[in-house]
């Protein structure tokens, strides 16, 4: 337990490399001990997240979240996650998705914009690229309300954040309905999240459907009329900004240091960006011919994947790589090693983006790679973050050179990813 406290990705690392591809951890004193099987290979993933029956999201982690952000398409199980997927699939096609991208084209250039300031010449990338993501996701989710909203959600998301990492990893958590501090404040700010959602889903419904992604989960429905509730719209909300602009900003922002620590990348990259667009803002249109971007960005989601641990829990005796993990157990998958797994990629640790290109990925095992997770259960929002990453990406080395200030960053695994501190660049307008 203290060594996965103190540095749990290396921890994992180190169990791969001396006792192979299914590790089996004891964790936590007596009396409140547990057992935690590890899954590293690619083989292994896929036996998992491929299966549409046998493991279920069950574990604390995922018991806060549904407490706190409510029961939408990351935490639902069995008919009602096939249910909503069946609803909310058709907003999330490619055709629907690319009438986004005029939104985040927009704010990306208002966030360059802000970046002539000479105050600006030195930039937190992590912190630039959390807020362009925050702004992005809330003008697609609530549209004209977005200001609004966003208000509440700078309010009260660190409040419910932080107290839902407290009780996931706490060996014991105290009842909810305990008048503590923490209680209160969490309780207080859930109420105050939940209370605008509401109240903009009833003027929206009242007024009709717009573009943004609200009024389309208001009017979605299937050959039988089927449709989702106020209730169940509002969790749908609140889960898509949780799971969605974080884990498109640890993309883009590790992209973004890795090509300023890396000059004969970006170069390469900046070539591509001028040959596609010449002096016009990317577009949809552009997103196939940027190939070397998207390279770039899957190679920094290889390496610093924004989910670096999946958990699941078995519902039945199962055998992976001749080690049998009984029905009951806690399983636990990791992109941040399998990413990193010596049978899979050469020289693992270092950037090379050209480990994506079309040839390099057929040799590979499918779930070699698995930013997004897999299977039935494979995040509904992949196309979307990549076309917005592939766009910012884009735009920002159009305009700009990046420096590495920061060479080094210091990781913590929070619920995703995380830096301990900034990322600091130089930012020379070309």
């Amino acid at each position: 337990m203290n060594a996965l406290r103190r540095d749990p990705l290396a921890t994992y690392l180190r169990a791969r490399r001396d006792h192979g591809d299914v590790v089996r951890f004891s964790v936590g004193p007596p009396g409140l001990r547990q057992e935690i099987f590890a899954v590293f290979s690619a083989e292994g993933a896929q036996q998992l997240l491929a299966r549409s029956v046998g493991f279920r999201k069950e574990d604390s982690f995922y018991d806060e979240i549904r407490n706190l952000f409510g029961n939408g398409l990351l935490t639902s199980q069995d008919d009602d996650y096939v249910r909503q997927r069946r609803l909310i699939q058709p907003l999330f096609t490619r055709r629907k998705v690319n009438l986004y991208a005029d939104t985040m084209c927009e704010e990306v250039l208002r966030m360059l914009a802000q970046w002539k300031d000479p105050d600006h010449s030195t930039i937190d990338i992590a912190h630039e690229m959390t807020r362009l993501t925050q702004r992005i996701t809330m003008r697609v989710l609530f549209g004209g309300a977005s200001k609004e909203a966003g208000e509440v959600v700078d309010r009260c998301f660190p409040v419910l954040g932080a107290y839902m990492l407290r009780r996931a990893f706490a060996p014991l958590s105290i009842p909810r309905n305990w008048p503590t501090p923490a209680n209160r404040r969490a309780t207080a700010a859930r109420r105050e999240l939940y209370d605008v959602c509401d109240r903009i889903i009833r003027e929206r419904a009242a007024l009709g459907s717009d573009n943004d992604l609200l009024g389309l989960l208001l009017e979605a429905d299937d050959s039988t009329g089927d449709r989702l509730s106020s209730e169940e719209v509002r969790d749908q909300v609140l889960v898509f900004f949780l799971a969605g602009h974080e884990t498109t900003a640890t993309a883009t922002k590790f992209a973004l240091h890795l090509l300023a620590r890396t000059p004969d990348v970006q170069a390469r990259a900046r070539d591509e960006i001028d040959r596609v667009l010449g002096s016009r803002t990317p577009g949809v249109e552009d997103f196939d011919r940027l190939e070397y971007v998207q390279m770039v960005l899957k190679e920094a989601m290889r390496l610093y994947p924004s989910a670096p641990g999946i958990t699941r829990r078995s519902t039945a005796d199962i055998e992976i790589a001749g080690h049998l993990i009984p029905a009951g157990a806690t399983v636990f998958l990791s992109p941040w090693v399998t990413h990193r797994h010596p049978a899979y990629w050469k020289d693992p640790e270092v950037f090379a983006p050209e480990r994506f290109a079309p040839g390099e990925e057929a040799d590979r095992p499918r779930y070699a790679w698995f930013p997004f997770g897999g299977g039935p259960r494979a995040c509904i929002g992949q196309y979307f973050g990549m076309l917005e990453s592939v766009l910012a990406v884009s735009a920002i080395l159009q305009k700009y050179e990046l420096e590495a200030v920061d060479t080094e960053v210091r990781l913590v695994q929070k619920m995703l990813l995380q830096t301990e501190g900034p990322i600091r660049c130089r930012v020379i307008p070309r």
